[in-house]
């Protein structure tokens, strides 16, 4: 059955596409991108793959030159004959717009779904999309995997005692009451007002974390306000240590810097997204053979939902 997968990467995942490859047990394609003077640029497959279920694995993150460049992948695999080309989008871009918010704006979420299935996507594979609902803005198949599939045993192995949970908002409070309930913890939230993007006005602490062990949860730091903003107010509130498990690092400004002076204790991190430096309070948790896995389920036609069914609990 390997025989007929082909895994490619772009530019901006090649790191991860790599361990996926290995753990697949395949080397990774062949492919070459050409770039012209004006910033314009090429991919083209440089092996044969016609007939063959092509995996394209590449984070959506900025700039917008890294869905593009997927987008021409898929389009150059459905015209050298593909049997099957699925994309592998650890971090699917432009997530936080899946709704008009305010008047006269895009659902670029919406969009970018259907820049892919127009490229010649036949299904994508996917880790915490920011919203639920955006899968079904996909009229292709779409295997979304979880990071707590990764962030799981690291927390038992943390071993960690009077162990909590937060979420740095109210958004977010079905994944620390997913956590708490699977491993039969309290959970508190940390409700903010923000007055534009990216700029928290006011938060304010429900739940007693006094005494606690906390691990705030989110899928993407950005910025780093919120979650800081949310590790002081848990440690003023008398928690013993305050931690941060958040799926997609893009860690933007002076994120990494701002991270190195909380109050953190560590933030656990995926390799979604490459870090832009390191930082002795992040570490990285690698979901290469959660990705390898789900590409072989899909080449055998089996489950892939009980690759994390504890999420389910």
């Amino acid at each position: 059955m390997t025989s007929l997968v082909n895994i490619f990467s772009g530019r901006a995942t090649r790191y991860m596409a790599e361990k996926i490859a290995e753990s697949f047990g395949k080397p990774l394609g062949k492919s070459v991108l050409t770039e012209f003077s004006d910033g314009e640029f090429q991919p083209s497959y440089e092996q044969n793959v016609r007939g063959s279920d092509v995996f394209i694995i590449q984070s959506t993150f900025a700039p917008t030159d890294n869905l593009f460049e997927l987008l021409l992948m898929v389009d150059a695999a459905k015209r050298a004959s593909a049997r099957r080309i699925i994309a592998v989008i650890p971090y699917y871009g432009f997530a936080r717009q899946d709704r008009k918010d305010k008047p006269r704006v895009p659902i670029t979420a919406k969009l970018v779904a259907d820049l892919l299935a127009a490229a010649g996507v036949s299904r994508v594979i996917t880790m915490d999309l920011h919203a639920d609902q955006i899968q079904g803005f996909f009229d292709v198949p779409v295997d979304h995997l979880y990071a707590s599939s990764v962030f799981m045993p690291f927390i038992k192995e943390l071993d960690l005692p009077d162990l909590m949970f937060a979420s740095p908002d109210t958004g977010g409070t079905r994944r620390a009451a997913m956590y708490a309930k699977v491993l039969t913890t309290g959970f508190a939230i940390c409700y903010k007002h923000r007055s534009k993007p990216n700029v928290v006005e006011s938060m304010q602490l429900i739940g007693d974390v006094k005494g606690k062990n906390v691990i705030l949860l989110d899928d993407i730091i950005d910025t780093g306000n919120t979650m800081i903003k949310a590790a002081n107010l848990i440690m003023e509130k008398g928690a013993m240590s305050v931690r941060a498990m958040i799926t997609h690092p893009l860690l933007t400004g002076c994120a990494i810097e701002n991270i190195e002076n909380s109050p953190f204790t560590e933030v656990i991190v995926t390799d979604t997204i490459p870090l832009r430096r390191e930082c002795s309070k992040i570490r990285v948790l690698s979901t290469a053979k959660l990705f390898s896995e789900a590409i072989r389920r899909v080449e055998t036609n089996e489950s892939i939902s009980d690759l994390y069914n504890f999420h389910k609990k």
